[in-house]
């Protein structure tokens, strides 16, 4: 493996490419013991002593001085001020995303069916949003409106009765445009607290925040450690990893466009990942000229630099075919097909959070307006996770009527069953109902 001043670079050639690759990859999200700890305590303290934890915690780690948790609440009525103040570029922006995101998820919404057998039995399922969600969303520096719509807008969508917020504001500091974006949202109310106490609030309910039936919406390893925990006590989304490129092309595409798309995903974090991957190698040279020619020029160039010199990478394959191989290997949060045809190649592959497909198909679309969720599955997990969508805002129950000739035929069947498994209880409540 050879290294440019900034990013390493592979070639399937190499003999000691499989060891690079799983190394390059490797990530392990798992909390130390310490905060483990401190979020357990936490979590404790917010169960026992609810809104007084509540406040406590919020002012002391968000530097405030909140004498109750309704000096942390905000209504719909200031929602609705936030958006009504943006600045008519800001407000038009939001607006048109928000359109955009809600008619993508409209077409996800399932519907509940059933249907009737020859006998009179009917069989189905029933389709019912969930009652109320909690969506956490990163504060102070890390301000996401973009974060709010993707994961409410798909909530409203689906019927959820009542969507509360929760994000932190660090020395008071509230951004407007988090706020708009849950006023076109279908939030209801914001809680100005965040970290664990806020997922542990949501969780348990502390008397003025409600208990939620799911929580979603990414933040630091103290609110993933704390999502983690409650599991059970109520749904999570994901655990999600640092965010995640994979850009595959065939030559084609300006060096230039390509370089900053890697820079798109490694100014998230040092964690973040950026690879791409040619059969082209004066392609691959260029791209890593243009990476070199570009960081200078970048606000966030130390944070792209360390991510792309500590996971990034330029991958050397054989062709399109090992190119699609390696697609499904590293079974990327975000793909990026920067070749001619690139449907055909979609089609072939089979693990991808999102697939942007062609050269005027930048992935930061995604992130903003395009449509489809950007809450993707990181670190992997699209091998079996999808995208975030109405259908995890409702849930399935199963109809079953049993006709009296249904009850004899089924119960006949579920009988045999119940005896071979030693469960004569369950032989004989099907056996009440056979005809004699």
């Amino acid at each position: 493996m050879s290294q440019t001043s900034t990013i390493a670079r592979l070639t399937t050639r190499d003999a000691d490419f499989d060891t690079r690759l799983e190394t390059l990859l490797a990530w392990e999200g798992v909390s130390d013991q310490q905060v483990v700890a401190r979020v357990d305590e936490i979590i404790a303290a917010i169960r026992q002593r609810g809104d007084a934890a509540l406040v406590e915690y919020t002012n002391r780690f968000d530097r405030l001085s909140a004498d109750d948790v309704e000096a942390l609440t905000l209504t719909a009525g200031r929602l609705q001020a936030a958006f009504d103040g943006l600045p008519q570029e800001q407000r038009v922006a939001l607006e048109h995303a928000a359109q955009r995101i809600r008619a993508y998820h409209e077409r996800q919404k399932p519907s509940s069916w059933q249907y009737e057998e020859a006998d009179g039995t009917v069989l189905g399922q029933k389709v019912t949003p969930i009652e109320r969600v909690g969506i956490y969303v990163p504060g102070g520096k890390a301000a996401y409106p973009s974060s709010v719509l993707m994961n409410a807008i798909p909530a409203d969508v689906a019927g959820v009765r009542e969507i509360i917020m929760v994000v932190p504001t660090p020395d008071g500091v509230v951004n407007e445009l988090v706020l708009a974006a849950a006023h076109l949202s279908g939030v209801e109310r914001v809680f100005t607290v965040g970290g664990a106490q806020a997922i542990a609030a949501l969780a348990y309910g502390t008397g003025s925040v409600p208990r939620v039936d799911k929580i979603v919406g990414p933040g630091n390893i103290y609110v993933a450690t704390a999502k983690r925990a409650v599991f059970g006590q109520v749904g999570i989304d994901m655990i999600a990893g640092p965010s995640e490129i994979l850009v595959v092309s065939d030559g084609g595409t300006d060096p230039e466009w390509l370089a900053m798309d890697l820079f798109s995903q490694a100014e998230h974090d040092e964690d973040a990942q950026a690879i791409l991957v040619t059969w082209d190698a004066e392609h691959l040279e260029a791209v890593a000229q243009a990476i070199e020619r570009l960081l200078p020029s970048m606000e966030r160039e130390a944070i792209i630099r360390e991510s792309l010199s500590r996971r990034g990478a330029l991958i050397l394959c054989e062709g399109r075919e090992q190119a699609v191989a390696l697609v499904d290997r590293i079974a990327p949060e975000h793909l990026e097909l920067s070749v001619e045809a690139p449907e055909e190649m979609a089609q072939a592959v089979r693990h991808a959070g999102a697939i942007f497909m062609g050269r005027y198909t930048a992935e930061v679309l995604g992130d903003y307006c395009a449509g489809p969720n950007h809450v993707l599955p990181t670190s992997g997990t699209a091998r079996f996770s999808s995208p975030l969508g109405v259908y995890d805002f409702q849930k399935r129950s199963s109809l079953i009527q049993c006709s009296p000739e249904g009850a004899d035929v089924l119960g006949r069947t579920a009988a045999v069953l119940a005896r071979g498994e030693s469960l004569t209880a369950h032989a004989r409540s099907a056996e009440n109902r056979l005809k004699r």
